[in-house]
């Protein structure tokens, strides 16, 4: 595998086609810091402009913990941003970076990634730990992975934007059992409540995400797989399908005209694996990010 970064609590390093991001401080069971914040960010913002990752693989380091949440070494203060504003732990700088919470500057950038993301949940997940995988694609967990919404046990709230992301993923009903009661449950249930996609045996673990990132990788082209993420998570909130069928209608039409579908489709004619040319750096539709054209309604490129 190839570093991609110089990173002091995450790893982040390409396999083939596939980025691997890993939270790195297994002596503290990967609990979230500041630093670990900045340094998420920086790394989608590498896995976004490298045009030979076509997926990325979020897990921590060891087998006890995904990320056991907010590190609490601070003691009382340590959900106190402004009495902790002058140590520079937090990485916060001025009165907005105060009082924004730093796990949902997290989700909002996977939210955004171009990339789609896996989670590959290795062990506990609790605060932080959990909210922050509720925007990932796919979610895959050990056997002996646990989970926690302890928010209310720690005299805080939810966070992380979880509020918009668990009830779309669950449903309200399971969203609200979960974060009332702040308790912690198994893998198993995590399944059951449609929180993680699968569960496997440990060992297993990474080989199943490997597997799922390489199927993307191979097989579907860069453009459309970011067209679709964006299509799906950002239809979540439309009021009416009539919202999608004019996105749908925009790209159909716009990557109908592209070297990418040409491609796809001899590719199957001919039963050859397809390789496709378009680049998600310099390759997406005008319209893309069609969320920030206010006027945006209907495009024939």
């Amino acid at each position: 595998m190839t570093s991609l970064g110089d990173y002091e609590q995450i790893k982040l390093e390409q396999e083939g086609q596939i980025a691997i991001l890993t939270l790195d401080r297994p002596e503290k069971m990967n609990a979230f810091t500041g630093k670990m914040m900045y340094e998420l960010l920086d790394a989608f913002d590498k896995t976004d402009a490298n045009d030979d990752i076509r997926a990325v693989i979020v897990t921590g380091a060891g087998d006890r913990a995904f990320c056991a949440g907010a590190d609490l070494s601070e003691g009382a203060k340590t959900f106190d941003y402004e009495a902790r504003a002058d140590t520079g732990e937090a990485g916060r700088t001025n009165k907005i970076d105060i009082q924004r919470d730093g796990g949902g500057r997290v989700t909002l950038r996977i939210f955004d990634s171009l990339k789609p993301v896996i989670g590959a949940i290795n062990g506990a997940a609790v605060g932080i730990g959990v909210t922050m995988q509720l925007p990932m694609d796919i979610r895959i967990a050990a056997d002996s992975a646990r989970f926690g919404f302890v928010f209310n046990r720690r005299g805080i709230n939810p966070e992380a934007a979880s509020s918009w992301f668990l009830p779309r993923l669950v449903g309200i009903q399971q969203a609200l059992e979960w974060c009332y009661s702040g308790r912690v449950f198994p893998a198993e249930e995590a399944l059951k409540g449609g929180l993680v996609h699968s569960v496997h045996p440990q060992a297993d673990l990474m080989t199943v995400a490997r597997a799922m990132a390489n199927e993307i990788a191979e097989n579907t082209a860069a453009v459309s797989t970011t067209l679709t993420r964006h299509m799906m998570w950002r239809m979540l909130g439309a009021s009416h399908p009539m919202e999608a069928h004019i996105v749908d209608s925009a790209a159909i039409y716009s990557r109908g005209q592209t070297e990418d579908a040409r491609e796809g489709v001899m590719s199957f004619l001919e039963k050859r694996k397809p390789v496709y040319p378009v680049k998600v750096s310099d390759g997406m539709p005008s319209f893309f990010p069609w969320w920030d054209e206010p006027e945006f309604d209907w495009i024939g490129e």
